[in-house]
């Protein structure tokens, strides 16, 4: 792969400002075009991904241009093609905790982003109203005025897709708090999630938090009384091009407190949830539901984070018995064993 990676993308899009401090952080050359992928790949001649989600690279394949998506994925193609300043550590064990804290980002913390920008009102008139001239400023009144009316009737009707609605609202409103408390802590101690260097998984968080620290207003009002510290981290993560890189020794065993209590956390929110939905799908059930520390929860199923447990359980397994035996280790102590089981 030579010359600038071009990529489709919104600044309103966690999973694109993901990528582009990924890049930054890579010091891989990039080009980035702001629109819809639809309009521009038309222009390109490139047939469109299915689905259609933001970011969109336009990468080589056998020779062709190709509309290729999906973070996680692209993230260990580009780590195998540029290896220099690698985001996944080389501990196999700690390598799998990064895994499940990238999954947590892009598949729980946008549970976060989605509910606070449609569920309030203010958040969803703002999000109406930018989201449209993000892609076009110079809008006319009435043009920005329709846009807003279905865009933001389009998104709203999609809270489903993360399970947002009044049942689940206070659940997940206690989570971000439970989060943010956690990070707080965490980041007195040290700058990234795993250690003095990003790995893929603050990538990942960092891409939902750019949204509910930088773009939401009722987030981002939480989030600058509950953990500064978050706010802060966020805004120094989406440029980390210029610092120095050396080789960590960093292993499951040196993991922070905080990070413990961090996956204490998720064992009452993300795992059972991605757990019940995997059933879902398994059973060809359109919905499903779960008792999470007393709240109710429930949505439809979502075959995309059954593929994510998958995956994850896949992570597990490629691990040699004795790597097994010390993520296991961690996830009991943590409560939760029931993600590889």
């Amino acid at each position: 792969m030579t010359g600038q990676i071009k990529l489709i993308g919104n600044v309103a899009s966690p999973y694109t400002r993901k990528m582009l401090a990924y890049l930054r952080y890579k010091r891989i050359p990039y080009e980035v075009i702001w629109g819809q992928p639809e309009d521009v790949l038309e222009k390109m001649n490139i047939e469109p991904p299915k689905p259609i989600l933001l970011p969109v690279f336009i990468l080589d394949r056998d020779g062709q241009p190709t509309a290729v998506t999906d973070s996680t994925p692209l993230i260990r193609e580009f780590e195998e093609k540029y290896p220099d300043r690698s985001v996944l550590p080389k501990d196999p064990a700690l390598k799998f905790i990064n895994f499940v804290l990238e999954d947590f980002g892009d598949e729980w913390c946008t549970k976060f982003m989605f509910h606070y920008r449609w569920h309030f009102d203010e958040d969803a008139d703002n999000a109406g109203t930018i989201l449209p001239l993000g892609i076009n400023s110079n809008l006319k009144d009435d043009e920005l005025a329709f846009f807003k009316e279905h865009f933001a009737k389009r998104q709203i009707d999609r809270l489903w897709v993360v399970g947002s609605n009044n049942d689940t609202a206070e659940f997940i409103d206690n989570s971000y708090k439970k989060v943010l408390t956690i990070f707080e802590e965490h980041f007195k101690e040290q700058p990234f999630l795993l250690g003095n260097f990003p790995s893929s998984c603050d990538f990942a968080v960092y891409g939902q938090f750019t949204q509910l620290v930088g773009f939401d207003p009722t987030p981002r009002k939480i989030a600058y009384e509950v953990s500064p510290r978050t706010v802060a981290w966020v805004s120094t993560l989406e440029d980390r091009g210029g610092l120095n890189y050396s080789e960590e020794n960093k292993s499951l065993d040196s993991l922070s407190d905080s990070i413990h209590d961090l996956f204490k956390e998720l064992s009452t929110s993300y795992i059972p949830t991605m757990i019940e939905n995997y059933k879902a799908i398994n059973e060809v059930k359109k919905e499903w539901s779960v008792d999470l520390a007393g709240y109710p929860w429930k949505q439809k199923s979502f075959p995309y984070q059954a593929k994510c447990l998958d995956w994850i359980r896949d992570e597990f397994r490629s691990l040699d018995d004795e790597n097994q035996e010390k993520v296991l280790g961690f996830l009991t102590a943590t409560n939760c064993q029931s993600l590889v089981e």
